[in-house]
């Protein structure tokens, strides 16, 4: 089959994708694709299937024994449910934020070169610029640069999800995923988060849950709307908000339910 311009654009074209757990069919027939340097966001109600799919990006769905899956989940052309590449090279460009902070009870140094480290960077020289590059990266450097070997649990819970990313970019992967990554932060924090997800769109495909409609308005210059393991509408985030094609779409971005 011909490769279509615009999955060749993409760093993630799905098709046809269902995921079940046990005999709960949780995620029905999804087509879409994630592009380039692009922030997506992926709004829904609770229990439609948003972390689910974002899980499977990375495949962390096949720790779960009871999870079938068919149809295409392309990286990069490759369908990575016959896919020989393995996880641990799969997760160097796919990172992942999860809803609370979980630095490692290790210094802040340790926690961002944890990655680099498991995957063979061993001079110190090296290390030490992929931590600063990441802290940097993450908006998180000038906050800590003076006790980089303090314990991360001693940070505030804004700091320690901003340590989280730096500790996903230190791999220096091509895909951040983020799954509700500001829920558990207060709004101060999460101004910070949001400004450094739209700094990082420039080199990174950013896919993002939240169940903030303001903030996936914000941030995203997609938005995929998931409704009962179904995505119901994708489109440009501006054009969803404002003319969703979809009468359910434009019920649960007026908070008719949800």
């Amino acid at each position: 089959m011909v490769a279509t311009l615009e999955e060749i654009k993409s760093v993630y074209s799905v098709r046809d994708f269902n995921l079940w757990y046990g005999q709960n069919h949780a995620l029905k027939n999804i087509n879409l694709d994630l592009h380039e340097k692009e922030v997506t966001a992926i709004i829904g109600p609770s229990g439609c299937g948003k972390s689910t799919f974002i899980k499977t990006l990375n495949l962390m769905s096949r720790l779960n024994p009871t999870i079938r899956m068919s149809g295409e989940l392309n990286y990069r052309q490759d369908n990575l449910l016959h896919s020989s590449m393995d996880l641990a090279e799969l997760r160097k460009h796919v990172g992942m934020v999860f809803q609370k902070p979980n630095p490692f009870p290790k210094s802040i140094y340790e926690n961002v070169a944890y990655g680099p480290r498991v995957h063979g960077v061993r001079k110190k020289k090296e290390l030490d610029e992929r931590v600063e590059l990441s802290l940097k990266g993450a908006f998180l450097w000038d906050e800590v640069k003076d006790r980089l070997n303090k314990n991360a649990m001693g940070l505030s819970g804004g700091q320690q999800q901003r340590l989280c990313i730096a500790r996903a970019l230190a791999t220096k992967p091509e895909v951040l995923l983020m799954d509700e990554p500001t829920s558990a932060l207060d709004p101060l924090s999460t101004t910070k988060i949001e400004e450094l997800i739209s700094n990082l769109k420039g080199t990174y495909t950013v896919v993002i849950v939240t169940h903030n409609m303001q903030q996936a308005a914000r941030i995203s210059d997609k938005t995929a709307f998931f409704y009962m393991g179904e995505l119901i509408e994708m489109d440009d985030t501006r054009k969803i908000f404002s003319n969703p094609e979809h009468k359910r779409t434009e019920a649960y971005i007026s908070g008719q339910f949800g």
